[in-house]
């Protein structure tokens, strides 16, 4: 049964999506081609831009490969 997520998790998620989205943006790829890159599909990728998504450690690992930037960058 899913519970409702505190207020301070969903900023965080926010949060993540836009440094994912910032570093997107400076890789210059569109959310279809990093979906590409990192196994994921484009629609995946706006979700978790827009911190609608709660995404795997799997798959933030192969986002930050896939961006060639460190998780803790995208995380921190």
């Amino acid at each position: 049964m899913p519970t409702e997520q505190p207020a301070w998790v969903l900023d965080q998620r926010r949060t993540i999506g836009a440094r994912i989205r910032a570093a997107r943006e400076h890789a210059n790829l569109s959310q279809l081609a990093l979906g590409v890159a990192a196994g994921a599909d484009h629609k995946t990728i706006h979700r978790i831009e827009h911190g609608t998504s709660d995404p795997s450690l799997s798959l933030l690992l192969r986002l930050a490969q896939a961006l060639d930037v460190p998780l803790a960058d995208l995380v921190q």
